[in-house]
């Protein structure tokens, strides 16, 4: 029996899984990490926390299986997106990966805006606005407030890249991960040469470009002794962890939709050809076969009702820590006793702003309409209701751009509520599909790239076929489509209602 063994390297944390062939998870390690806060503005983590958490689970997971490495042929990545890591001659990171949740490079953000404000930069890079997030903001900053540090760059990496390089000593990179550094040309599938130019990058500072799925080459010795691995196993390129997870659930053609309720909510339609919104409300992807795209964004997700959880159902969290329920499973249970639409309780879920299609970082969270009749199940549903009715919008806006959508593929740890699942299929009036492998979905997507690597599939769509198993279908409820029209008309007036008070509001960034 071969085994492929695959990383989810996320914000947080780091999945380890080991799969078979036919895409069981035959064993899995999470590995959690601390982020460092310096300032307000300022998130980073030490590159050698994330190898370390990498080393960890791998470990632990040969340890719980008991399979042999010689039988692990590919190993395969998803990896978080646009988190900065500049290494020495040496390898040797020259200082904290800067995360991709920082924002100190607010002030570079907003000068090369300006510099390629004519829309350049969206018909480049697909992004519809250059933001602190991207890896170009950040090294825009480190030549402004670290100047050793960007004389002493010797390659500029992203977190799959790192691990990449820790294991087979190559610089390579793969286009769903680097089409949001704000530096390469997803069309013609090289580095913007001009953007480099005004950043004072060459293109020997950064990775070879190759594709998702494609095998890197075997473990070095000393990678690994560190992992316990043969060296025997070969590397794979992956992706982005969103475009890992859409692989993961099949969502690989056009007509699909994915979305990821996790603590953030995610979208990944896939798409043939580049389609580029006239209005730059919907940003467009690179995705994980080559030549392809996806139009993907992301916004907050399964955070809001955590944020309830914690904050205000504290006695269902000491019921959920004296049985074995979980605390999510008793608001389901308080939510499904309420009427679609919650009698005129409305939410606006933007604790961190709004990406698309607002694009307002403004944006606050807001309860609408609620009454003395009005009860925690309420709360609790037009939450729910809430996430739904972002991607419905976002879902709006693709059908504007003509991308179809037919099925939608639910992932995440938001996918586990069969109540959640049910309102987004009647509100959006779409059938929504979950898969067996569910908040596993991005190791099992770079386990199938993997695979795909090492020739144990011809395609990523012969793996999928294979790996991927269906787990329960969601058709829309029509008796409920009324009810859910008439709610999210009321969730995009509230917002409409509303985004001139949210643009006087100071930022809360």
């Amino acid at each position: 029996m071969n085994y492929i063994i695959s990383v989810d390297c996320g914000t947080t944390a780091s999945k380890i899984c080991l799969f078979n062939e036919d895409g069981v998870v035959i064993g899995s390690s999470t590995q959690e990490y601390q982020l460092l806060t310096p300032s307000a503005l300022e998130v980073e983590i030490g590159a050698d926390t994330l190898w370390t958490a990498f080393k960890t689970g791998v470990s632990e997971v040969l340890t719980q299986t008991k399979v042999n490495p010689k039988d692990i042929t590919a190993l395969g990545i998803s990896a978080q997106g646009e988190t900065l890591i500049p290494i020495d001659k040496n390898g040797a990171p020259l200082r904290n990966a800067i995360s991709w949740m920082d924002n100190r490079a607010q002030e570079e953000a907003e000068i090369l805006d300006k510099a390629f404000d004519d829309g350049t930069s969206y018909r480049i890079t697909g992004q519809v606005k250059i933001v602190p997030t991207w890896p170009a903001s950040k090294i825009f900053w480190l030549k402004r407030h670290e100047p050793k540090t960007f004389e002493k760059a010797f390659k500029y990496l992203l977190t799959e890249d790192y691990l990449i390089y820790k294991m087979t000593g190559q610089f390579v990179c793969e286009g769903s991960l680097i089409c949001s550094t704000a530096y390469w040309n997803i069309i013609a599938e090289i580095w913007w040469d001009e953007m480099l130019a005004y950043l004072g990058v060459s293109q020997d500072q950064l990775p070879e470009v190759r594709f998702s799925g494609e095998a890197v080459g075997e473990i070095e010795a000393s990678a690994a002794s560190e992992l316990g691995l043969s060296q025997r196993t070969v590397v794979s390129m992956g992706a982005l962890d969103q475009v890992a997870g859409a692989i993961g659930v099949g969502n690989i053609k056009p007509g699909m939709f994915s979305e990821n309720t996790g603590a953030a909510l995610a979208i990944c339609a896939p798409v043939r050809e580049p389609v580029f919104d006239p209005q730059r409300k919907m940003p467009i992807h690179y995705f994980g076969i080559p030549h392809t795209y996806m139009a993907h964004t992301f916004t907050t997700g399964g955070m809001v009702l955590r944020w309830y959880r914690d904050n205000f159902c504290q006695q269902e969290m000491n019921v959920a820590s004296l049985t074995d329920l979980s605390g999510y499973y008793l608001l389901d249970h308080e939510a499904e006793r309420i009427q679609p639409g919650c009698e005129g309780l409305v939410m606006l879920p933007h604790l961190q702003g709004a990406m698309a299609p607002e694009a307002d970082p403004k944006a606050k969270g807001v309860f609408y309409g609620f009454t003395l009749r009005h009860t925690k199940g309420h709360f609790v549903r037009a939450i729910m209701e809430a996430v739904a009715c972002i991607v419905r919008r976002n879902i709006d806006v693709l059908k504007d751009l003509k991308i179809e959508v037919k099925e939608i593929r639910a992932l995440g740890g938001g996918a586990r509520s069969r109540l959640w699942n049910q309102i987004k299929a009647d509100l959006i009036h779409i059938p929504l599909v979950t898969t067996k492998v569910q908040e596993e979905a991005a190791c099992l997507g770079a386990a199938i790239l993997a695979g795909k690597a090492v020739g144990a599939f011809k395609s990523v769509d012969e793996a999928c076929g294979r790996m991927i198993s269906m787990k329960e279908r969601f058709e829309p409820n029509t008796a409920n489509f009324k009810a859910y029209d008439e709610a999210y008309q009321r969730y995009v007036k509230l917002y409409d209602s509303l985004k001139g008070m949210f643009a006087e509001e100071p930022s809360t960034s």
